[in-house]
């Protein structure tokens, strides 16, 4: 029997990254139609009243072009959480947006630090890191992928433009990383084939009856012993395996 698939495509996986998307081209829309400024709302690093920037600074950019650099990256990393981590999707939005605003008001400059920036590095560092610590295939790809991809964030992460938040952009890193160890337990493990159980033996795997003591393959069993679908799928497969 063939070990179904650990992802799955649900309608939440690409929905909730357009909402999110959604969501902050909104905001913007509604500064923009009324004339009003969301960015004294941001992280405000040293005051009680700047905490509140925690929940509410992902969504405040401060001009199309902030918020279409932050578009794509939030929908991809985003959808990319929700399709290979979907049972432990939200506990990493949520603990990652609240530890990383956190992390951007104890360690940051005195000023408002706005935009979806931080979640985003939150996501690229988890998804990078879990996908190494998981060592399958597809989750390294991915990791690999995100690198390929978006390896120039890390540049970000130092104060190489007096413009841009670097301590948000670290405090996302450590923050993705951190959740990466913290749900190391919960990493995809590659389905196991019988070659791969160390309770596997040829003595108790009730298709060897398929083979002499030679190897050879038993053309005409005995006719209640042959013949499921899933004996055929299995001596078809252990025939061309001694082909090889």
């Amino acid at each position: 029997m063939k070990p179904s698939s650990p992802f799955v495509f649900s309608t939440g996986t690409i929905g909730y990254p357009i909402l999110f998307v959604l969501l902050i081209w909104i905001v913007f829309w509604v500064e923009v139609r009324f004339g009003v400024s969301f960015n004294s709302y941001g992280v405000r690093p040293g005051e009680m009243m700047g905490l509140r920037g925690i929940l509410f600074s992902p969504f405040i950019h401060s001009d199309i072009e902030h918020l279409f650099n932050n578009t794509i990256p939030l929908f991809i990393l985003s959808l990319a959480l929700f399709y290979f981590y979907r049972p432990i999707s939200w506990k990493v939005l949520l603990i990652g947006l609240i530890a990383s605003g956190l992390l951007t008001w104890l360690i940051g400059r005195p000023a408002n630090h706005i935009g979806a920036s931080g979640i985003i590095y939150v996501l690229a560092s988890f998804l990078f890191f879990k996908g190494i610590f998981s060592k399958y295939y597809r989750l390294v790809a991915l990791s690999l992928i995100v690198v390929f991809i978006y390896g120039g964030l890390v540049w970000y992460v130092i104060p190489i433009d007096p413009s841009i938040s670097w301590e948000g952009h670290l405090a996302g890193l450590i923050t993705g990383f951190s959740l990466a160890l913290i749900f190391k337990q919960n990493i995809v493990e590659p389905p196991k084939y019988h070659w791969e159980n160390p309770e596997y033996s040829e003595e108790n795997d009730p298709f060897m009856k398929h083979f002499d003591e030679n190897g050879n393959f038993i053309e005409n069993l005995p006719e209640e012993e042959s013949d499921s679908e899933e004996v055929q799928y299995n001596y078809i497969y252990k025939d061309s395996k001694k082909e090889e």
